[in-house]
């Protein structure tokens, strides 16, 4: 068998993890760059067994047609929508993700740091300072100020936590919640359209689905403040990006911290990179050594249970049962 570490771009995966039982009895090769489909079916057209980091690599239908020895995908991360999973269970390619009980935190920490980068211009005051600068910019104190989270779950529900920390007032949307919900994490549930005009920060916190597709736009845009203070670190598409890039280039909102990108990585001409009221990280929310080496502890011992025969934590368990036990 072989065995595929995608999208291993500083080649940390055998670094926090011992991979030497999986290396007894698979040929093991990791992949440093990002790979079109096209290099990624030449790639892997003699692999077996792919293990992935998040989202970085997809695998749509069209993809999968052209991986014919290909029979497991280990996933890391709890999320698998980048697999076309109907597309692998006709083809009998077996999908697993991976536990989120353990060594999470890190988007919600990143998120703060965005927020309190935005308000205070770190990034453009560090710049400043490196060439000989002093002080140019005033920033903005979180106490007394309301922050808005879209998508209250594990990641939202801590962003209400530590906002209460700050002394803030704390305004939750999400299209299933209730006020009870808010209130046992110390938010109030509002409509979308109030929590974008009251709110000085509004971060992100929602899965990607048809319904959350595109779910910040112009108009919504247009409700909040002039200063206020957008973060993403859920997924870009959430917010369409065409409609971000223009309210910021009108200064219709204050500042946008950024995380995650229509493409990724993200392009050295992207409009983005030169704008004076971004705060950009590399899509980093997950990427701590804590979450990593969960996800690739993980992964290891999925790939050896698939080896046994006996695959686990399986998205599409119709394949997994049709395999033979080892």
């Amino acid at each position: 068998m072989k065995l595929a570490i995608l999208d291993d771009y500083l080649d940390v995966a055998r670094r926090l993890v011992d991979w030497s039982a999986v290396e007894r009895r698979c040929e093991v090769v990791v992949v440093h760059r990002k790979l079109s489909d096209d290099e990624l079916a030449v790639e892997l057209a003699d692999v077996d067994i792919v293990c992935t980091l998040r989202e970085r690599t997809a695998f749509p239908a069209s993809l999968l047609a052209r991986l014919p020895q290909l029979k497991y995908i280990a996933v890391t991360g709890m999320r698998y929508d980048c697999v076309d999973v109907a597309a692998a269970t006709e083809r009998g390619v077996v999908v697993s993700n991976s536990e989120v009980t353990r060594g999470g935190g890190g988007v919600s920490e990143l998120a703060w740091g965005l927020v309190i980068a935005a308000l205070r211009h770190m990034a453009h005051d560090d710049a400043v300072m490196r060439r000989g600068g002093w002080q140019t910019r005033m920033g903005t104190t979180l106490r007394g100020k309301t922050l808005g989270i879209l998508g209250l779950g594990r990641i939202g529900g801590r962003m209400a936590v530590y906002a209460q920390a700050f002394e803030m007032n704390v305004l939750a949307w999400s299209p299933n919640l209730t006020p009870e919900r808010a209130a046992v994490a110390g938010a109030q549930a509002v409509s979308l359209d109030e929590l974008l005009q009251k709110s000085d920060v509004v971060t992100v916190h929602l899965p990607l689905a048809e319904r959350t597709r595109n779910l910040i736009g112009t108009r919504e845009l247009a409700l909040m403040q002039p200063d206020a203070v957008l973060v993403n670190t859920a997924r870009a598409a959430i917010v369409n990006e065409v409609a971000l890039i223009d309210a910021l280039r009108h200064r219709r909102i204050g500042v946008a911290g950024l995380d995650v990108f229509e493409v990724e990585p993200l392009p050295a001409d992207h409009p983005f990179r030169s704008m004076d009221n971004t705060v950009l990280s590399p899509h980093m929310g997950y990427f701590t050594r804590e979450m990593l080496t969960v996800y690739y502890e993980d992964a290891v011992q999925a790939v050896l249970c698939f080896l046994d025969g006996q695959p686990i934590r399986v998205v599409n368990p119709a394949v997994a049962a049709r395999m033979p036990v080892a």
